[in-house]
């Protein structure tokens, strides 16, 4: 009989509290739940965090199946926070003190030949044994079971993982090294052969291996060699190949299928190399919440983020602060060609032996679990802006580099002169606020003789938190800082590149952020909405890629102090800007290159030696619309109008995907906008947005919303039945606009 492995994650009964098995009065109190799922749905803001850090139960029903007769009997958990516990039928079977990796847990000898209750008991507290716990903490660890659970069943010889590690890449023969690792479940005679394919994406067979193994062997190793015509794996054209491998003898088969990329990445003193070419690496650092839900989005949603970050934002790397991230993130990563510096769970502090050693264990499990993705660049095996506490990161990195010798490791800090026990000194440079220096000289920070590869893995973040409706100063501001530690990134070969700090806004504990449980430091807010400084990236892209043209203004006279326009920041990856102002002349502008020399794409920046003062005039003089036409090669690429009388006139209502499937809790995020006659956002129209859904779909939050800065978000969960959903938002200035998803 063929084994088998399908998603576990309907119809679980949740209740609140310790429950290894639920008693008939716990049964009927609880609350019938699908996976992912999050403990407590919390408010946008000015909540309690505290409202979760307790214990939950999750209970299910598993019957015995006839496909279970010889078979061994798995579930394994890919994410469940944090401290988890595992019973059958009341009696516990094993534990997992890991929020972020995931776990198999064997049921067979447990299992009865009819009902079996599954139960689940996550302890949301912050248990300060378990990293990232012990300290403070700058975000929330939301308690549930939050990623997908699966149950499949394996012969007693099974595949637990492969490791492919691809060699000579530069050369025209290259080399795929395999390691498989064994388990045998159970003793017996397990003689047979394995089976490795490697496919391309389309499943034309590249190449073939066969050997004999026993279930004597934990580790089989072999390499694919002679490789030709392989072509690589680059941030512009991921391709991706397909490993097979499979095992099969008398008593016992088992496939593994896992992707491979073909790429060679290397930090070096002179900065970063990706296949044997300089990239200078432009990052952003991403956590994995989103409003109300916490961590518990599936998986549309989370790949919703990798093509933001790539294909909107215009970043080559993703830090995923600051822990591993849900799988179908990082699957994603790959398809786009978006690089990955992935870390351990840990927030500034390191506790006692028992939590080292289990931040040891989870080094392993990070490594174990994603090895095999080619997005991946570099592993973080030091927690987040910790001290140095040398004993126990050579630990780390020793682990690291024995798991995976093919990638290189790095540590996140936030203070200069720290021991390098890592390959790439890491380093977070909060050192720009207002002044002149916008980043550090490498040697300066790593304090030694001698150039070391580096990279900047946080900037501004906290140091100047914004927010998308702040006044256009603050924001005008924002977005310079951004721009000039950009600069002096790309000004210094010697750094690798720089990840900002940070992708969005994010809920937080109550000793930060702005008061209200939201840390303000994205360049987006919580609904992944652009502030403007997400343009002083997106600008840097090409134009080919797409024409950027971003005026850092609301256009108003009167929003700024003084009453002031200028100095007008445009961001543009544009080689010239045409300014038309009322009746005046129209005037050519160049970028500005004196003041960012360094950037592939400075911004065009107006000031009063560009256009006299008597041109804009001074308050109480008329005030005019202006049209700007951008130019790449003498052809115009972009152009946009900015009305000096703007007139709120419709919502614009936009959908990450407009298919979802049915009962996988697939979500999708909406934006909503109110906007004037000419397509421009009206920054401070917030008006309140009523949701109405007829068809199979839910609302992930409150169904009543208000614009903020003139717009506001949300995620639609498909439901359990297919169809056409319709969803339409009320505002009433603006009238209704409708959204149709096919839920198939």
């Amino acid at each position: 009989m063929m084994n088998f492995c399908e998603k576990f994650n309907h119809q679980w009964q949740f209740i609140a509290g310790d429950h290894p098995l639920f008693s008939a009065a716990e049964l009927a109190a609880a609350e019938q739940v699908d996976l992912p799922h999050t403990a407590v749905e919390l408010d946008y803001n000015y909540f309690d965090e505290t409202s979760y850090q307790r214990p939950f139960s999750y209970q299910k029903t598993l019957f015995w199946q006839p496909e279970f007769d010889g078979k061994q009997v798995w579930l394994q958990f890919d994410g469940a926070m944090a401290d988890a516990k595992v019973y059958v039928n009341g009696q516990f079977v094993t534990g997992h003190r890991d929020g972020y990796t995931p776990f198999d847990v064997l049921l067979t000898p447990h299992l009865l030949r009819g009902e079996n209750q599954i139960t689940v008991v996550i302890d949301g507290s912050e248990n300060p044994e378990i990293a990232p716990f012990g300290g403070q903490i700058d975000y929330l660890t939301y308690a549930g079971i939050y990623r997908h659970v699966w149950l499949k069943t394996t012969d007693d010889l099974r595949i637990k993982n492969v490791q492919a590690i691809a060699e000579d890449v530069l050369a025209d023969e290259k080399t795929l090294n395999v390691s498989v690792f064994l388990e045998q479940v159970a003793t017996g005679e397990h003689q047979g052969e394995l089976v490795a394919l490697l496919t391309t994406s389309a499943g034309e067979l590249v190449a073939s291996h066969v050997l004999p193994i026993s279930g004597s062997q934990l580790r089989v190793d072999f390499s694919l060699s002679n490789l030709t015509g392989i072509r690589l794996w680059d941030v512009d054209n991921p391709v991706l190949y397909q490993l097979n491998v499979s095992i099969c003898g008398t008593n016992f088969s088992h496939q593994f299928s896992t992707r491979v990329g073909f790429r060679q990445a290397e930090f070096t003193a002179e900065g970063f190399l990706l296949n044997g070419r300089i990239l200078k690496l432009r990052g952003i650092n991403r956590h994995q919440s989103y409003p109300y839900v916490g961590y518990a989005m599936a998986d549309h949603a989370q790949k919703a983020d990798a093509d933001l970050i790539k294909n909107e934002f215009k970043f080559n790397l993703v830090r995923t602060s600051h822990y591993p991230q849900a799988p179908a993130f990082l699957d994603r990563c790959d398809e786009l060609g978006l690089l990955v510096f992935e870390e351990i769970p840990g927030w500034q502090h390191v506790g006692d032996e028992v939590w080292q050693q289990g931040a040891i264990a989870n080094v392993r499990a990070m490594i174990e679990r994603d090895w095999n993705h080619p997005a991946i660049i570099l592993w973080g095996v030091r927690v987040n802006e910790s001290r140095d506490y040398d004993q126990f990161y050579e630990q780390t990195n020793q682990l690291a580099h024995a798991l995976d010798p093919s990638r290189q490791t790095g540590g996140v800090r936030c203070h200069a002169n720290s021991t390098l026990l890592e390959d790439v000194y890491t380093m977070n440079d909060f050192v720009l606020n207002g002044g002149d220096v916008a980043l550090r000289k490498p040697q300066q920070v790593t304090g030694l003789d001698r150039p070391v590869p580096y990279m900047v893995t946080e900037f501004n973040g906290h140091m100047f938190p914004t927010k998308r409706f702040d006044c256009e100063e603050r924001q005008h501001e924002h977005v310079l800082r951004h721009l000039r530690v950009l600069d002096a990134c790309y000004a210094d070969p010697n750094i690798a590149g720089c990840i900002a700090w940070c992708l969005f806004d994010y809920n937080t504990h109550k000793d930060f952020g702005s008061g209200d449980r939201i840390c303000y430091h994205g360049i987006s807010d919580m609904f992944r909405m652009p502030k403007f400084a997400a343009y002083a990236y997106k600008s840097q892209c090409d134009v080919a890629d797409e024409p950027v043209m971003q005026p850092v203004t609301f256009w108003a006279r009167g929003e700024r102090c003084e009453c002031l326009i200028l100095p007008l920041i445009i961001l543009t990856n544009c080689d010239e800007i045409e300014f038309k102002f009322g009746d005046y002349p129209t005037k050519r502008l160049k970028p500005a290159f004196d003041q960012f020399p360094y950037l592939p794409h400075p911004p065009v920046i107006i000031d009063d030696k560009t256009i006299s003062p008597e041109e804009f005039g001074e308050w109480g003089m008329k005030w005019n619309t202006v049209t700007l036409h951008g130019f790449h090669n003498g052809q115009l690429v972009s152009e946009l109008n900015m009305s000096a009388n703007p007139i709120a006139t419709k919502l614009r209502v936009k959908s990450d995907y407009q298919r979802l499937p049915a009962n996988e809790k697939a979500a999708t995020r909406v934006t909503i906008e109110a906007l004037d006659q000419d397509g421009n956002l009206m920054p401070f129209l917030d008006d309140i947005i009523q949701v109405a859904v007829t068809g199979p779909v839910n609302v992930i939050g409150p169904e009543q919303l208000v614009l903020k800065g003139g717009a506001v978000g949300l995620w639609l969960e498909a439901g359990k039945q297919r169809g056409d959903a319709v969803v339409t938002f009320t505002s009433r200035r603006l009238g209704s606009q409708t959204l149709t998803l096919v839920i198939e």
